[in-house]
């Protein structure tokens, strides 16, 4: 990136930065945090990741905001220009992130006096570990202008999806088995469709950071690995 002359330019470029690191820290707690509670069976904590989706809401306003005036104000063009479109269309991902954490933590709340199946909540744990570290690896991607580990982090999304259809299709089983689990296990569906959602939204963050990096958009297209769509389990 090129220097600027007035260096109070370079000052709001880099709290702009500084506001996306924030937003994205908020939103890889809320992420942990939201599945603790489902892991935990802890009502409390789910209430304090639904209160703190608040915080991500604001930055993502701060930002916008931001973005609009230096817009009005700086007229930015090429590498500028392509920074601010970057940070606005990466802080709409993180919003929405935010939101998929606030709305595993309501699963949470709805089944927190029920008994999970145990190979369950490790799957959704191994996938949660997958999107949390994807999510920490595109933002140190963006922080560095680091195009290779944005496209790492944009290749390994199929095994979040790989991890989202063996979760599908074992639910599906404990359905189908005994009806009475039909209640728990479609909030432990919606909540693992939320977690493999993130990591789609950490795949656009890393095509955004190699669009900003290079300039041209991803050529190849995006390996994708979810078959719950055309998902039947045989039941004797």
């Amino acid at each position: 990136m090129k220097e600027h002359i007035v260096r109070s330019y370079e000052e709001e470029l880099a709290l702009l930065d500084r506001k996306i690191a924030q937003m994205g820290g908020l939103a890889e707690d809320a992420l942990g945090q939201a599945f603790d509670a489902l892991e935990k069976r802890d009502p409390r904590l789910a209430e304090a990741v639904i209160g703190s989706d608040k915080a991500i809401d604001l930055l993502q306003k701060e930002i916008e905001e931001q973005v609009i005036a230096m817009i009005a104000r700086r007229q930015p063009m090429a590498d500028d220009l392509r920074h601010v479109m970057a940070a606005l269309r990466i802080t709409s991902d993180l919003e929405r992130i935010g939101d998929l954490a606030k709305n595993t933590a309501k699963r949470a709340l709805a089944v927190s006096q029920e008994p999970y199946p145990k190979p369950i909540m490790s799957g959704l744990r191994n996938m949660v570990e997958r999107a949390l570290r994807q999510l920490k690896d595109v933002l140190d991607a963006y922080a560095e202008r680091n195009s290779e580990l944005a496209l790492s982090v944009w290749r390994e999304d199929e095994q979040i999806d790989a991890m989202y259809n063996s979760v599908f299709r074992e639910l599906l089983t404990y359905m189908m088995e005994d009806p009475r689990n039909i209640g728990l296990c479609t909030h432990l569906l919606f909540g693992a469709k939320n977690i493999e959602r993130i990591g789609d939204h950490a795949t656009n963050i890393a095509e955004v950071v190699h669009y900003l990096v290079h300039g041209v958009s991803i050529a190849d297209d995006r390996p994708k690995g979810d078959e719950t769509s055309s998902t039947l389990i045989s039941h004797q």
